[in-house]
């Protein structure tokens, strides 16, 4: 690994219980692969160092047999496993809880495994190449021993499905920076106007918003923030079976104390990915138009 080279961070621990499977490995592309095998292309042809995985204990087994050997010769290749026990001591979750504590937890569990700038994706979306591009090209500026965060956001109407309800963080800007990133779930359109839910309020959204899709790029400083803000959430949530620790939580306390901020560059590329099983079809059909407009190989 060239360890001047930012690192990518897949978090792929989902158990897809909207979609009813495992979709991070579910085959899209004619030659059977995984969506998140087109974001890797994607990481290795801007110019990232490593690829990590961050997956459930249970897939082990399936990662190492499916996904690891296909890498191995052309980049740095490595999973973590987060686990539901791993918190900060203390704390003792529930024997119940098998769903995992979140995005930022899933980020947290790599802390051990990164000591560069690095950008992090759900491994169930698809960001475009020039989006890759881009967040390298901003990582290669970062000071490793900053707080420098940067965020990829895509425009809300480009990032819904089209058979069923998605979760979203909303952006609020000011002069290029976040000022609040705020966890919108239950998105889709009714009737021509889209809507989204924040705690209890329910409230017509901008289809021109910009919201988050977890396309972040970060200093490795960043996990002591996610560190704290673990503490302060299990504080208040950690026998709650459901609840989970979004990274939107932690960058939002940031921004307010002032102890970051962020920037954020919008791109044009058009999101899409799997959240229901009938989104499926029309990711298949989506990653053959991009093999035939030739933005990728028959075979990754």
């Amino acid at each position: 690994m060239d360890e001047k080279r930012p690192v990518l961070l897949v978090l792929a621990a989902g158990l897809g219980t909207r979609y009813g499977g495992l979709k991070q490995l579910e085959a899209f592309g004619p030659s059977g692969e995984a969506l998140m095998e087109y974001s890797v292309f994607d990481a290795i042809q801007a110019g990232f160092g490593k690829i990590i995985f961050v997956i459930n204990q249970a897939h082990i087994s399936i990662f190492e047999k499916q996904i690891l050997p296909k890498y191995q010769t052309r980049i740095d290749i490595d999973t973590v496993v987060q686990k539901t026990e791993n918190l900060p001591p203390g704390f003792i979750g529930t024997s119940s809880r098998e769903k995992p504590w979140g995005t930022g937890h899933a980020i947290l569990s790599a802390k051990d495994a990164i000591g560069v700038p690095f950008a992090v994706i759900n491994a169930d979306d698809f960001y475009g190449a020039s989006a890759f591009h881009q967040i390298k090209a901003l990582l290669d500026c970062v000071d490793p021993q900053s707080l420098d965060i940067c965020l990829i956001g895509y425009k809300l109407s480009n990032t819904l499905s089209e058979h069923g309800s998605v979760s979203r963080g909303l952006c609020k800007v000011q002069d290029g920076y976040l000022t609040a990133i705020n966890e919108l779930t239950n998105i889709q359109k009714i009737d021509g106007e889209i809507f989204g839910e924040s705690g209890a309020s329910r409230q017509i959204v901008d289809p021109e918003s910009v919201v988050s899709m977890n396309f972040w790029g970060f200093s490795p400083k960043i996990f002591k923030i996610l560190e704290d803000r673990f503490i302060y959430f299990l504080q208040k949530h950690s026998k709650n079976d459901k609840a989970e620790y979004y990274i939107a939580e932690p960058i939002d306390y940031a921004i307010k104390q002032k102890i970051s901020k962020v920037k954020l560059y919008t791109t044009a590329e058009k999101w899409f990915g799997m959240t229901h099983p009938a989104d499926k079809q029309f990711v298949k059909d989506k990653i053959q138009f991009h093999v035939q407009q030739g933005h990728y190989p028959e075979r990754l």
